[in-house]
């Protein structure tokens, strides 16, 4: 071995290194990403777990424990219903993960001791909701020392079954991944390739060239979400309660969002390799804070308002209602019209950045 030719290799890639500003940003970026999110972000000791009350007895004594356990913050009780088809449209729409029952005999059923005088309802699609659900379940109520005072009703999952949960949330990881890799290199290579110069020269409007760019994409994303949905029956019975066309529906959207993604990124990237980290750099947050691995409720404000910024955040509860919950496109809108947003506002971007590369 040569050490002097061995150390102008060292120092030449230290050079290029060192030139590359976006390489030396990820060296120091994605370590501090991680930290933050670990640990600031990330709680796995659920609070303001958004609930509704259904009081039916409505007598001091239950109004007194409802305030009792809207204090201990587990339960965030924003909604105050009067009947239980209230309760159930709430929970399908996702705009609550619990509720909080109180039957009309809870006063006899508190002299009685015969059975839990609540009744706890929890979206079991969500197994954080479920684990802090749990501790909820063990309130201890006034005169109601011998046994559990509130009983656990777990829907949508009542085995507590963990790919029940996860399936739904890998179509959208598995299609985050790939789809904004795949888009963002691809478009690159044709850069390095030269082939891109040869694109602009011919009347294709930048429009036109993005979106031919993009078109094959869809097609590979939607052959992803069959197998995906086609494994998780075989393999572990995950049902599709909801509409499989609307599912498709929601799915095609966050397609055209993750690839809107990948051909932004594709214009900021000037190499492949520098694609590729960008990509991955997109990946963390999206992963981390949408719910898919860590309780969406356990999170910061301020870490939930830069998710709800992100894609994945938006199809994991679209993918969730539809194939557990049996929720439709109406009841979950605010998520679709996010994600068109989304894929509005990078297309545009994208677009008017190949534009200004065209001049």
């Amino acid at each position: 071995m040569n050490l002097h030719r061995l150390a102008a290799i060292v120092v030449k890639e230290l050079r290029q290194l060192h030139r590359d500003r976006l390489t030396v940003a990820m060296i120091v970026g994605i370590p501090l990403l991680q930290l933050v999110l670990f640990g600031y972000a990330i709680n796995m000791d659920v609070r303001g777990i958004d609930a509704a009350v259904l009081d039916q007895a409505n007598t001091a004594r239950s109004r007194e424990v409802v305030a009792e356990i809207g204090v201990s913050q587990v339960l965030n009780l924003r909604y105050r219903l009067s009947t239980p088809q209230q309760l159930d449209s709430l929970l399908r729409q996702g705009k609550i993960s619990a509720a909080l029952v109180v039957p009309a005999n809870f006063e006899a059923r508190l002299q009685r001791h015969d059975r839990p005088p609540l009744q706890l309802v929890v979206d079991g699609s969500d197994q954080s909701v479920q684990a802090s659900a749990r501790q909820l379940a063990a309130y201890p109520l006034p005169g109601w020392e011998s046994r559990q005072g509130v009983a656990l009703i777990n829907l949508y999952n009542p085995q507590r079954l963990a790919p029940l949960n996860t399936v739904p949330g890998l179509i959208g990881v598995i299609l985050t991944m790939t789809m904004v890799l795949f888009t963002a290199i691809a478009l690159v290579r044709e850069r390095e390739r030269g082939n891109l110069e040869m694109l602009i020269a011919t009347p294709l409007s930048p429009w036109e060239l993005t979106l031919g760019k993009v078109l094959p994409f869809i097609g590979i994303g939607l052959i992803q979400v069959t197998v995906i949905l086609l494994a998780g029956r075989l393999l572990f019975q995950v049902p599709i309660r909801g509409s499989l066309l609307e599912l498709y529906g929601a799915a095609l959207l966050f397609i055209v969002a993750s690839l809107a993604l990948g051909v932004f990124i594709s214009t900021l990237a000037r190499t492949q390799f520098q694609a590729m980290q960008m990509a991955f750099f997109t990946f963390l947050p999206q992963i981390l804070l949408s719910g898919f691995m860590f309780p969406f409720a356990g999170m910061p404000r301020a870490a939930q308002w830069i998710a709800e910024l992100l894609p994945l955040t938006h199809f994991l509860r679209l993918a969730r209602g539809i194939m557990l919950r049996s929720a439709g496109l109406l009841d979950l809108w605010p998520e679709m019209l996010a994600l068109l947003v989304f894929a509005v506002l990078m297309l545009s971007i994208a677009v008017a950045r190949v534009t200004k590369r065209l001049d």
